[in-house]
């Protein structure tokens, strides 16, 4: 017959409760080493978070007709400096337009006007055409040729899409709203924060 053995020693509680506490803490900090690597995870990257970053731009070289291209988002966006008779065309344009007033919600409310901007001759706009996305031309004296008597606007030779110095959807042509503003804002005179305004910072 088999013999039974039992110990007549004393439990040691406090042995048991230090066994029981160490497992408790090296168990929680194993679940915390595979947790935080797992909610960082959810985090967008680093190039994510500077794709989606404000972009500074500096006006001050900036010649009067000429445009500069930056990237925000992925997108392009240009930024053009007008001229005193490209703004007074503006003014001439409304019958020829499908939204002269920007109603539709195409830019921030501090762009909602006839120049669509904050500074008259500064324009800034997301550079993609509203119906499939292609990116317009900018036509800085033959624009005429797309809409007589107009001198400068842009051009989406794709399907025929025309925008003005506004980014304002002519009418007749398949995109059916003005180029996108992006926010921006001035630092100062001469630099641009696009992708963030004064409601953001």
């Amino acid at each position: 017959m088999g013999e039974c053995w039992m110990s007549n020693a004393p439990l040691n509680n406090g042995r048991r409760k230090f066994l029981t506490a160490t497992t408790a803490v090296v168990g929680g900090l194993g679940a915390a080493a595979v947790a935080v690597p797992f909610i960082k995870s959810w985090n967008p990257s680093a190039r994510a978070k500077s794709a989606g970053a404000p972009v500074e731009f500096d006006i001050s070289k900036l010649e009067e007709g000429q445009m500069a291209r930056v990237i925000w988002r992925g997108q392009p966006v240009w930024v053009v400096k007008r001229g005193q008779a490209t703004l007074d065309e503006l003014d001439q344009l409304a019958g020829q337009l499908r939204d002269p007033d920007s109603v539709e919600e195409q830019q921030p409310s501090y762009a909602q006007n006839v120049y669509r901007s904050l500074k008259p001759e500064i324009f800034i706009a997301v550079g993609l055409c509203t119906h499939l996305g292609c990116s317009p031309t900018y036509l800085p004296n033959t624009f005429g040729e797309q809409v007589s008597g107009v001198k400068s606007g842009f051009f989406c030779p794709c399907h025929g899409s025309k925008f003005d110095m506004a980014g304002r959807v002519f009418q007749g042509v398949p995109a059916p709203y003005n180029l996108a503003v992006p926010p921006h804002m001035y630092m100062d005179d001469n630099l641009i924060i696009i992708g963030e305004d004064e409601g953001e910072a």
